[in-house]
């Protein structure tokens, strides 16, 4: 029996053009319920590695004030798969209506994909995919959603393997523009953590090669969890009305890719860890490591970057134990050398988009 979004996409024009079979399919799969009281119940199986993230906030503020007389979508970077738990909690934990939320399809396997399907509201997206009958049902699809929810969803599409904000995709903001909403504004949205779960496993991988099961990811995040502890900030910018973006002018939908993405990354927190890493050498006394990161930090406080550390001193204070703990840099007789180059440098990625003149590091 179809529901009432299946149903409305179904009777799209742009969607009657192909079987109706296969758009039942898709529709099948895209099928999501949200059972938000259930979901705060749930041990979900990454709960005990988010116990180990203190959650923080910034600027709120925008979206209670959004919320009161906007349809919402959060357009955030990617940088753990923490990310999907982290945000939306944040979101709850100040009595914010919680939005669906668009995710890979790999999430979607086993036990913890009947959760996600039937629980959390997530909605499993084929990033790859150049199927027009695909795409057609997933627009229509959103643009249904977008009607009765709020959506959460990472332009970038999958994780930043290399640290670094890459450059975004078009397809759920021209989904989300279907929608035809007059009300509808984006709200740029930025997380940052102290340590990233599974830096190791990005920063070797540097570029997404293949699509790996999720549940060998949750293992490996498990082990790497081990001493782990960090703090996640998520920053929520103005929000950005689209009312007045045509869908189907390129120029517009590409003109507002843009923005958001400048967005989110003049949003990103800049953390100890990200500032020691972009301030490291091979090998380096202590002074002059403060030193580097005090002229970073005048670059980057003329840029109005979203400073989370203040000087160099502070930098090292809160940043060298636990790079230290983690196995990235050693500290020996007053100086800092570099134990694994490539993490080092994933952190280092996270604040270039931020900095004049990039690839000075180490």
């Amino acid at each position: 029996m179809l529901d009432e979004i299946s149903e409305a996409v179904l009777a799209r024009e742009d969607v009657l053009k192909y079987p109706r079979e296969q758009v039942h399919a898709y529709l099948d799969e895209l099928r999501t319920t949200q059972r938000h009281k259930f979901y705060r119940a749930l041990q979900h199986p990454l709960y005990p590695i988010l116990r180990k993230i203190e959650r923080k906030h910034e600027q709120l503020h925008h979206v209670t004030t959004a919320v009161r007389s906007h349809r919402i979508v959060y357009a955030s970077n990617h940088k753990s798969h923490t990310d999907y738990l982290v945000e939306p909690l944040v979101l709850d934990d100040n009595g914010i209506r919680p939005p669906l939320i668009a995710a890979g399809i790999n999430l979607f396997g086993g036990p913890l994909g009947l959760i996600h399907k039937h629980v959390t509201g997530a909605i499993p997206i084929r990033r790859n995919t150049k199927d027009p009958a695909y795409l057609v049902t997933l627009k229509a699809y959103v643009g249904e959603i977008l009607k009765k929810h709020d959506l959460f969803f990472y332009p970038e599409g999958g994780r930043s393997y290399s640290g670094e904000l890459k450059p975004v995709k078009t397809g759920l903001f021209n989904a989300a523009l279907s929608a035809d909403r007059s009300d509808l504004v984006i709200i740029p949205t930025a997380v940052a953590y102290d340590l990233v779960l599974e830096d190791r496993i990005l920063a070797h991988q540097r570029s997404k090669k293949r699509q790996r099961p999720f549940s060998r990811e949750v293992a490996e995040m498990v082990r790497y969890a081990v001493g782990y502890r960090s703090r996640a900030f998520v920053t929520f910018g103005a929000p950005i009305p689209v009312a007045n973006i045509d869908v189907h002018s390129r120029t517009d939908v590409l003109a507002l890719t843009r923005l958001v993405r400048a967005r989110i990354g003049a949003q990103y927190k800049v953390l100890p860890t990200a500032i020691f890493a972009a301030a490291m050498r091979p090998s380096i006394a202590r002074r002059d490591l403060e030193a580097r990161i005090d002229h970073l930090l005048e670059e980057l406080a003329a840029r109005r970057a979203n400073l989370g550390v203040t000087s160099g001193r502070q930098a090292i204070d809160e940043a060298a134990e636990a790079l230290e703990t983690r196995g990235i840099v050693v500290a020996e007789r007053g100086r800092f050398r570099v134990r694994e180059r490539v993490v080092l440098r994933y952190y280092a990625r996270t604040i270039e988009h931020l900095l004049v003149t990039t690839g000075r590091t180490h």
